[in-house]
């Protein structure tokens, strides 16, 4: 059982990092979109985040409050993705707000799963 956990685990990072990273690539060739792989990074960091809130009967506690903070930035990140792909798909502009909202919240997210 935990090694089945050690995977979700992995796939939670890769997950993230697959949302930043993407966003980085955006940022570093001043394109500032919203893409799908951010959107699939955003869903994948969510489904995995999800299976590991659940008790998997090993002997730890799951500190509710880090993990109720992680899905409420998460949910900001998915809305902002949203609301900039919407914005993308009707040929208007995005604002830099968005785009650099997703960066950062990201890095808050992970800040807060490594340092809590």
């Amino acid at each position: 059982m935990e090694t089945l956990r050690g995977i979700v685990v992995v796939l939670h990072l890769l997950s993230f990092a697959t949302l930043f990273g993407t966003w980085l690539a955006e940022l570093v060739n001043k394109q500032q979109r919203i893409t799908r792989p951010m959107q699939w990074g955003m869903v994948a960091a969510l489904v995995t985040g999800l299976a590991l809130a659940a008790p998997w009967g090993l002997d730890f506690d799951l500190n509710y409050v880090k993990l109720g903070i992680k899905l409420l930035v998460l949910v900001i990140i998915g809305a902002v993705l949203g609301i900039g792909g919407s914005r993308q798909r009707r040929h208007q502009n995005n604002l830099p707000i968005l785009f650099w909202s997703i960066g950062l919240l990201t890095v808050l997210n992970t800040g807060i799963a490594v340092l809590v």
